[in-house]
C-alpha cells in the first residue's frame, strides 16, 4: 500500500510519530539544522546509539542515500531514522541518491513496524538542494513506495517549503 501523505508546517522535533527522520550527516554525530535540533531535543541517548553504530556497522560513516534507526531519546517518537542526503550539484544529477533517502527511510520504518513517519525536507538546508526539486522527488518517491507505513508526514519549517510541497501534492 502507499502511505497517506500529510503536510505540517512546524518543528519536526515537536512531532508525535512512530519514527522521525533525521537529515543527518554521514558522521551520525550531530550537526546543524534538523540534525542538530534532533540531537539537542532528543538528548544523549541518540548520540550514544549513533556512536555505537559508528564503532560497529558504520566506521566510515553512513553512506549517502542510506538510512539507519536509533532510539528517539526524549522525542515523542519510538525511533529516529537517520538518512544522509546528497549535496546539491549543478554538474551531477544526484536525484536518485535523494530519492533513496526516502525509500530507505521507509524500508527501515517497515522493518521497525512504524506506521507514522515524520520527514523533513532532506538536503534542502545546508546541502543546498532547491526546495521545489526536493518536494518533487520526495512526494514522487513516497507516492510510489510500497510500504506498510500508513502516514508519511512532511514537517516543513517555513512557509516556502510548505508551499513547495503543497504544489506537488496538488
Amino acid at each position: 500500500m502507499t502511505p497517506r501523505i500529510t503536510l505540517v508546517r512546524g518543528d519536526i522535533t515537536r512531532e508525535s510519530a512512530d519514527a522521525i527522520v533525521n537529515a543527518a550527516n554521514s558522521s551520525l554525530l550531530g550537526g546543524g539544522g534538523v540534525d542538530g535540533a534532533i540531537h539537542r531535543r532528543g538528548g544523549p541517548a541518540i548520540l550514544a546509539e549513533c556512536r555505537r553504530l559508528r564503532a560497529s556497522r558504520y566506521p566510515e560513516g553512513l553512506p549517502t542515500g542510506r538510512a539507519v534507526a536509533t532510539t528517539a531519546g526524549d522525542l515523542d517518537a519510538r525511533w529516529v531514522i537517520h538518512t544522509v542526503g546528497p549535496r546539491f550539484s549543478r554538474r551531477d544529477d544526484r536525484s536518485e541518491l535523494l530519492a533513496s533517502c526516502y525509500r530507505e527511510s521507509l524500508r527501515v520504518a517497515d522493518e521497525l513496524g512504524a506506521r507514522t513517519v515524520a520527514f523533513p525536507a532532506v538536503s534542502a538546508g545546508v546541502y543546498g538542494w532547491p526546495m521545489d526539486d526536493v518536494a518533487r522527488i520526495a512526494v514522487e518517491t513516497v507516492r510510489s513506495a510500497r510500504t506498510s507505513v500508513e502516514e508519511a508526514r512532511f514537517v516543513l519549517f517555513d512557509e516556502g517549503a510548505h508551499e513547495a510541497f503543497t504544489a506537488r501534492l496538488g
